[in-house]
């Protein structure tokens, strides 16, 4: 059974170890554009310099898996075309490229890991005084600023959205702010118009000064899907069943953040548990079971506050939140837990949350 995961984030990872790990004659390749796994959770302290997000793929998957570094260029009937003309065949795939991020002229895209490398560049020319404002006031803008404003306090960080963590609960919000400001981010609650040289416009006719402009809005798909004329959302997401796989073609499934899975948001959160379950379902139709449908989930968010602050918001299944948190010293090690235990989980897909339906 020849299998293409394309993409090897957190889902495409998951899903290829666990595959590998429950059909013995599977022949697996993975393809990425580079050849190392990125901890998207991680890539605030890489801008920052304060840790590192790439992995060795040889290290991240099991022994036996192949793996072809290029860039898919269209999925066709049976085969994949890769931007260097070459074909590949397969007879089932999963397609898990992830979401990105698409900055307006005169930011970098943080959301990303050529984003993310280019900040950092960006980040290390600057001087005492000069400041730093991040575009974004969802959780990848909060870790952006706040892992700034902690490993450069000689420089003036600035954290723009139109409302800061608006995923969290009101004290958790509160929480959230409070630790920011504690860190000298300046926190700005309002849209941006425009990005001029040495200044953002805001919608309220402000226009705060900038050296450097981070754009932290995590919101886009690759056209990957919608390119192959599979079917898509208006957002570009491609369409599954129940069981995760393409209504245009059951032998692709689609897992992740490229996945139109109803309540689901970008987030490792989503990534593994989609993984996992596309591969247990690949499993059990080899051997002649009938598949389980996918039931999405989860228990909560976390946003680091530098190295030594988070909060750890508890949230319901259908992802509302609750009133209760986590934060301080106690949640900024809950959320390296949870950190080190999502790359774990992708590496060995072994951990028990992530076993689903066998």
């Amino acid at each position: 059974m020849k299998v293409l995961v394309v993409g090897a984030g957190y889902a495409g990872t998951i899903a290829a170890n666990r595959l590998a790990r429950k059909v013995a004659d599977a022949d697996i390749t993975v393809i990425n554009p580079r050849p190392e796994f990125v901890e998207r959770v991680r890539l605030h302290q890489e801008i920052a310099g304060s840790g590192a997000a790439a992995t060795p793929l040889t290290v991240m998957l099991r022994p036996g898996i192949d793996t072809r570094i290029g860039t898919v260029d269209k999925i066709g009937d049976g085969s994949v075309r890769l931007d260097d003309g070459a074909s590949i065949p397969f007879d089932h795939l999963f397609l898990a490229v992830g979401s990105t991020v698409e900055s307006p002229a005169g930011a970098i895209a943080v959301g990303t890991w050529q984003g993310a490398r280019m900040a950092r560049t960006e980040l290390a020319a600057l001087t005492a005084g000069q400041a730093v404002t991040v575009v974004g006031g969802g959780l990848t803008g909060i870790e952006t600023a706040a892992e700034i404003a902690e490993a450069r306090h000689d420089l003036r960080v600035r954290l723009v959205g139109s409302t800061i963590a608006a995923s969290l609960s009101e004290g958790g919000r509160r929480r959230a702010r409070a630790g920011l400001e504690r860190l000298g981010v300046e926190l700005i609650e309002d849209t941006v118009e425009e990005i001029r040289q040495g200044a953002v416009l805001l919608r309220s006719g402000a226009q705060p000064p900038t050296d450097l402009t981070l754009w932290a809005i995590v919101a886009d798909v690759p056209d990957l899907a919608a390119r192959s004329g599979l079917t898509v959302r208006p957002d570009g997401r491609a369409v599954v069943d129940d069981y995760l796989r393409s209504v245009d073609d059951p032998r692709i499934f689609a897992i992740g953040d490229c996945a139109a899975v109803p309540g689901a948001r970008l987030a490792c959160a989503t990534a593994e548990p989609q993984g996992a379950h596309a591969a247990n379902t690949l499993a059990r139709l080899a051997a002649g079971r009938a598949p389980r449908p996918y039931s999405m989930g989860y228990a909560g968010q976390g946003v680091s506050i530098g190295r030594r602050d988070a909060v750890i918001q508890f949230g319901r299944r259908d992802d509302s939140v609750r009133r209760a948190f986590l934060a301080g010293r106690t949640g900024a090690i809950i959320k390296e837990s949870v950190c080190r235990w999502a790359k774990f989980g992708a590496r060995t897909a072994e951990y028990a949350w992530l076993r689903g339906p066998r």
